[in-house]
C-alpha cells in the first residue's frame, strides 16, 4: 500500500511525523507541496494522480530550482519495483522512472550491456534526468534523453499512455517534458554491448593552447571535461574518458589516436598528466571520484565523475548551466573569462562539456551540437541570483539555453525564443493536461508565461 506523508515532513523516509523539512539535495529549496505520496504499484500511481487537483513527480531532488514542486501534492516513484527488463533482441532496457542511473548501470554491466553515457552523478533518477535534458559529455554523445526509445506516462485522469520513438507523433516533444505532461512511470532506453573505459586527468592547460585547438581538445576522447574557475591563464584540469574495448566508439579514430599520443607523452594541450587521483575541487580528496590514472574499468565505473557508493558532497552548493552552439564556444568562453571578477568569488568550480545535437523539442541541444558551461556555486544564493542576469546578458548574443533543473534568471518570453518548437510543446502540454494538474509556479514563469 502506498505511503502518504505530510510536508514539511520527511527527509528520505517513508513515514509521517518527522520534524525535518522536505528539502532538495542542495538544501536551497524547501518544497511547498502539502503531502508526498509513495505508491508501490502502477495502479496506486494512477489512483493518486486521478484523485489529485495538483500533483508532480519528485525525483532524486538534484534540481536546484522549483521545477519539481507542486501547489498540491508530490509523488515519489522510489518505492516502485525498478522492474529492470532487458530486451536483447531490440537492445533496450525498460526500467521504472524512479530508478537511479547507478542502480541501472550496475545491472546492465552484470548482464553484459551498457548505456552510451552517464551524467557526472549516478545518483540521479532516470525519469528526472531525461525530463530536464541532463547530460554527460562527448562530441558524439547526446544527452541522456536521446537514449529514450519509449515512455509510459500516467496522464491527469489516471490513464496510462505509451509513447514510442518512430510511431508516436508527439514523442520528440514528450521526452524532455519538464514533468508538465504527466508522471513518467517507465522508460525504455537504448543499450549496447558493454565496453571498457580508462580515465586520465591532465592539469594546468594554458587557455591559449586550449582555445586555439578547442575542437581537437574536446574530440580527443569519448568524453572530455574541462574544469576551471575562470581566473588566470590556464584550465585547471582536463578529464578524459576513453573507450579501450568493446565496439568502436562514435568519433573514434583520429580522436582516439590523439588521446593515445597524449597518454604516451604525458602531455595534453600543454597540460601535464596528474600523477595521483584528483577531485574537481582543489584540495578535496578524490576518494569519492571514479577511478583515474588510466586504469581500465567498466563503463559503469568510469563514465560518471563520482562513485555510486559515495555521496559526492554534502550538497551545500548551487548549480547553473548554459549551452551555446559549438561554433560559439570560444567566443562564449572569452565573455565568461571577462566576468571572472564577478564569477570566481562565488564559484566552487566550473565544467565545460560538449553534447551532440538532437531533435527533442525542449532539449538544450535541440538542433545544434552544443557546449555546456556548468557552474557549481558556493551556497550564497542571493549573490548568485544577482550575477546570473549579468552572465545571461553576456551570453545572449550566442542564444545560450539554460539547464532546466538549475538556477537561471530568464523568463518564459526569453526562453521561448531559444527553442523553435517551444509553442508546439505548449500546445502538447495543453492537450495532455487541459486542467493544468501538472503545472506549478516554475512552469508558469519559465515556460507557459501565464
Amino acid at each position: 500500500m502506498r505511503t502518504v506523508s505530510e510536508l514539511p515532513g520527511i527527509s528520505g523516509g517513508t513515514g509521517a511525523g518527522s520534524s525535518a523539512p522536505e528539502l532538495n539535495w542542495a538544501g536551497n529549496y524547501r518544497y511547498t507541496a502539502a503531502s508526498i505520496h509513495r505508491p508501490r504499484t502502477l495502479e496506486e500511481v494512477q489512483e493518486v494522480v486521478a484523485g489529485a487537483s495538483n500533483i508532480r513527480a519528485l525525483g532524486s531532488r538534484h534540481s536546484f530550482n522549483a521545477i519539481a514542486d507542486s501547489p498540491g501534492s508530490l509523488v515519489s516513484l522510489e518505492d516502485l519495483d525498478p522492474g529492470i527488463r532487458i530486451d536483447a533482441a531490440t537492445r533496450t532496457v525498460t526500467v521504472s522512472g524512479g530508478t537511479r542511473y547507478g542502480t541501472l548501470a550496475e545491472k546492465l554491466e552484470s548482464d553484459g550491456y551498457a548505456l552510451p553515457n552517464l551524467a557526472s552523478l549516478p545518483h540521479i533518477s532516470v525519469a528526472g534526468a531525461i525530463a530536464t535534458a541532463t547530460h554527460g559529455s562527448g562530441d558524439a554523445n547526446g544527452n541522456l534523453a536521446t537514449s529514450v526509445a519509449a515512455l509510459e506516462i500516467v496522464a491527469a485522469d489516471g490513464s496510462v499512455h505509451h509513447l514510442n520513438r518512430g510511431s508516436s507523433p508527439d514523442f520528440d516533444g514528450a521526452v524532455v517534458g519538464l514533468g508538465a505532461l504527466g508522471i513518467v512511470t517507465k522508460v525504455t532506453l537504448d543499450i549496447e554491448p558493454t565496453f571498457t573505459v580508462r580515465q586520465d586527468v591532465f592539469e594546468v592547460l594554458p587557455w591559449e593552447t586550449v582555445l586555439g585547438n578547442f575542437d581537437a581538445a574536446t574530440s580527443s576522447a569519448y568524453s572530455v571535461s574541462l574544469f576551471t574557475d575562470w581566473s588566470g591563464d590556464a584550465v585547471a584540469q582536463a578529464w578524459l574518458k576513453s573507450r579501450v574495448s568493446g565496439p568502436a566508439a562514435p568519433g573514434a579514430g583520429p580522436a582516439a589516436s590523439l588521446a593515445g599520443e597524449a597518454f604516451a607523452a604525458g602531455m595534453f594541450f600543454g597540460g601535464t598528466r596528474a600523477v595521483r587521483a584528483r577531485h574537481p575541487l582543489p584540495g578535496v580528496s578524490a576518494e569519492n571520484c571514479t577511478e583515474q590514472l588510466g586504469v581500465p574499468g567498466p563503463w559503469s565505473e568510469r563514465l560518471a565523475h563520482f562513485r555510486m557508493a559515495f555521496t559526492p558532497s554534502s550538497g551545500e552548493e548551487l548549480q547553473s548551466e548554459f549551452f551555446v552552439r559549438r561554433e560559439h564556444a570560444v567566443a562564449a568562453i572569452g565573455e565568461l573569462r571577462a566576468l571572472s571578477d564577478r564569477i570566481t568569488p562565488l564559484l566552487l568550480v566550473s565544467e565545460i562539456r560538449t553534447v551532440a545535437a538532437d531533435k527533442l523539442w525542449l532539449s538544450t541541444a535541440y538542433g545544434q551540437d552544443s557546449v555546456g558551461f556548468h557552474f557549481t556555486w558556493k551556497q550564497r544564493q542571493d549573490e548568485v541570483e544577482k550575477v546570473l542576469p549579468v552572465m545571461e546578458e553576456a551570453l545572449a548574443p550566442f542564444n545560450a539555453r539554460p539547464h532546466w533543473g538549475k538556477l537561471f534568471h530568464a523568463g518564459a518570453d526569453a526562453v521561448a525564443a531559444l527553442y523553435p518548437r517551444f509553442s508546439d510543446f505548449k500546445d502538447l502540454a495543453e492537450r495532455m493536461d487541459p486542467e493544468h494538474k501538472f503545472r506549478n509556479e516554475f512552469l508558469t514563469r519559465k515556460v507557459f508565461g501565464e
